[in-house]
Order: C-alpha cells, then structure tokens, then sequence
C-alpha cells in the first residue's frame, strides 16, 4: 500500500447502525417480534414518560427484568465479527447501536455509542450521575455522587430527549458508507442515511421495498449468517 492509498483509508468514515435484529439470536427478545414483549406490555407502559409518570414502580420493576434476563445472555456470531472489525479499524469506523444491552461490549468493541442508553446503568434523577450498576435489581440504588435516591434506568425513553442524537448530524456530515443491520428505520430513519452516501449496507428480515431501494446492498438473513460478507463488504471499501 503506498502513502496515496494510506492518505485515503484514514479518510474513509464507515457508520455502522445496529438495531434489535443484531441481538435477536442472542435470545434477547424485542418488543417487535411475534412472541415478544409486545404481548407482555405495551409501549406506552413502560417505554414512554407518560408511563413512568403514571406508574413509576411498573417501569422501574420492567427493566429490573430485563437486566437480569440480558446476565444469562451471550453475544453472537455478528456481535464478535463487529466488534472485531471496528477495533482493528478504529479510525474509520464509528459504531452505533439503537440496543441498550451491553452485548457488543461483551464481544469486544472498545467504542460504542449508544443512542438509547444502557440497560446496565442507572441515572440520578437529581445531579444527573450515570453509574453502573450491572445486571442487578436497583432497588436501594443510592447515587455515588450526591447520596441520593432518586435513581431510574438509564435507557431513553419515547417523549424524552436523546443526547447521543448529536452523533447522527456527525454521520450526515461526514459518513462515506452507511451499513444498518438488524433496524427497521422506524424509529430512526435509516433510509435518509443511506442516501446521503454512495455505499450503503442493508441487513434485515423483512422486506420494505420502499425503505430497502435507498440502500446498494441488501441482505435479508439473520445478522450472523450475513455478518462475515457484510464485513468484507466493508474491509474491501476501506482497502480499496
């Protein structure tokens, strides 16, 4: 490789969205699958602030469940081949996860933005202090910074601000390849950053021809058994 190609690698910026789908065969379940939380719950529940003002103990005691679930969780195929990739190029590429699981810190990815919080945080509601707090119940939490106790999860929900957003003015600025994997686009509209670029990677399930056509290249295959052409895709744009 000589100094050109070198020059023009350290300039390429690859943006990798992920979505449920990645931790789907991680057997963490989601609220859009058929036999998902959706039966359970409904989004307004406990995913909205309009839930958790009406019944704040119901919202806490959810995602102390899911807490715990995710412990007995492992990362998979997909996660291990991303985090690999994004670490052995970590100058080019920028990971961004719509899941609040700490599957891809699992695998191994050293820089993940969380768009939607972390399930294995919680979040003083009086100083604001993010604090870890693993896969345990929070009950009896207390903050480390000012001794309080008015603590919640640490996940964004539906009517509140999502800091992390700052990240996607970055990838519309400056993204050469957008690659989403395992996201409908329903939440975060994944086909407006797709045609902000020349190359773009689509792995999902479903089909949805409307959404899908902003997108050069599409796989439609569980995220593990897309994930290795997925990633040469991506290595051979970065080498080329």
């Amino acid at each position: 490789m000589n100094n050109n190609q070198i020059d023009k690698k350290i300039d390429k910026k690859i943006y990798i969205v992920s979505g449920a789908g990645l931790s789907a065969e991680s057997g963490i379940r989601t609220f859009r699958d058929t036999d998902g939380l959706w039966e359970e719950y409904t989004i307004e529940e406990v995913c909205s602030v309009g839930g958790f003002e009406k019944d704040r103990q119901k919202v806490l005691d959810f995602y102390d469940a899911r807490r715990a679930d995710l412990e007995q969780k492992e990362p998979n195929h997909a996660h291990k081949k991303l985090a690999e990739l994004a670490n052995a190029y970590p100058n080019n590429i920028v990971m961004l996860t719509q899941n609040v699981d700490d599957m891809l810190e699992r695998a191994g990815c050293k820089n993940l933005i969380h768009l939607h919080g972390t399930l294995t945080d919680l979040r003083c509601e009086d100083c604001g202090k993010v604090f870890p707090i693993a896969y345990k119940t929070q009950e009896g939490a207390i903050c480390p910074a000012c001794n309080s106790t008015n603590i919640r999860h640490n996940v964004v929900m539906f009517g509140e601000a999502a800091p992390e957003y700052q990240h996607l003015s970055k990838l519309y600025a400056q993204a050469d390849m957008v690659v989403v994997i395992g996201t409908s686009g329903q939440v975060i509209d994944t086909a407006y950053m797709a045609r902000q670029v020349k190359e773009s990677i689509l792995n999902n399930l479903d089909v949805d021809e409307f959404h899908d056509k902003a997108f050069k290249h599409k796989f439609y295959l569980p995220a593990t058994q897309a994930v290795d052409e997925v990633c040469a895709l991506i290595e051979n744009f970065l080498e080329a």
